[in-house]
């Protein structure tokens, strides 16, 4: 891929001609809301990658650990974006007993919109949790979408994530373009959070594995790109790293009482992880 593509934009509705990464990814976890031509294509990208599934769940379990730390930060409002189908783990399963808690879900899929929004209808969280089918390209969308108005107040404190979203934005994207604007409008202690896939430090067989994958992805509705450390912690200029800092997601603050995971080892080497605060 050429250093100027973009990704496409999402259709406007449930396309069933190509896989969607987010419904990929739910099947990856365990999930039931995805479609044929999804698992078929899971099943390939498990031949071609077999540590894949452990992988999306040791970025889950990253998740928790983040939400779990801004919230000893004091932040209490969270703004995921890419948020992918609902499943086990979800920010408002794990901030559901926390007062003041205030969580907005976007994502340009409309099933995984869709889905979002049926399960917190259905669960009565209306009051403190909704979701929004936008681009997280768009920061000055997302932040004036009405959802995200009702819900976040931007003068506070909010934790912004981007887990396993931002290999799937072109660098034509500018992510870190995209990146600064959510800054810029971030009140100081604000997070922005972000997990992506990398070849850094595999081994040939892993890389040649990732990479035939990546290929695979092209098929699909969303195109991936692999970047190094280097080029992600690039996009945290002008934010103050949290520590650890940027590293491997198993060494983002590890908690064994909640990562279950018995392939760790395995997944070490994939992705970058890290948090940066808003200074002031």
């Amino acid at each position: 891929m050429t250093t100027d593509e973009r990704a496409p934009r999402s259709a406007t509705s449930v396309d069933l001609d190509k896989p969607s990464a987010a419904r990929i990814y739910d099947w990856y976890l365990g999930g039931q809301t995805h479609y044929a031509i999804d698992r078929e294509f899971g099943k390939k990208a498990v031949e071609l990658l077999p540590v894949i599934r452990p992988l999306a769940r040791s970025n889950r379990n990253w998740l928790g650990r983040v939400v779990r730390a801004a919230l000893d930060e004091g932040i209490t409002q969270f703004l995921d974006l890419g948020t992918g189908i609902p499943t086990v783990g979800n920010i408002h399963d794990l901030v559901r007993d926390v007062d003041g808690a205030r969580v907005v879900y976007v994502d340009n899929e409309a099933v995984a919109a869709a889905h979002s929004r049926a399960i917190l209808d259905r669960a009565g969280h209306g009051d403190w949790a909704g979701t929004t089918q936008q681009d997280l390209r768009s920061a000055a969308e997302v932040l004036d979408d009405p959802e995200t108005r009702r819900l976040l107040d931007l003068s506070r404190p909010v934790c912004v994530l981007l887990v396993s979203v931002l290999h799937f934005v072109g660098d034509g994207d500018r992510p870190d373009e995209i990146i600064a604007n959510y800054r810029e409008d971030l009140a100081p202690g604000s997070w922005i959070a972000l997990s992506h896939i990398t070849q850094d430090d595999n081994s040939p067989e892993q890389a040649a594995q990732l990479e035939t994958l990546r290929a695979a992805y092209k098929d699909t509705q969303n195109p991936a790109w692999i970047r190094s450390r280097d080029q992600i912690a690039s996009w945290f200029a002008g934010l103050e790293l949290v520590e650890p800092g940027l590293v491997h997601i198993p060494d983002w603050r590890p908690d064994p009482a909640l990562d279950v995971l018995d392939v760790e080892e395995d997944v070490h080497p994939f992705y970058w992880a890290g948090a940066g605060r808003v200074p002031g």
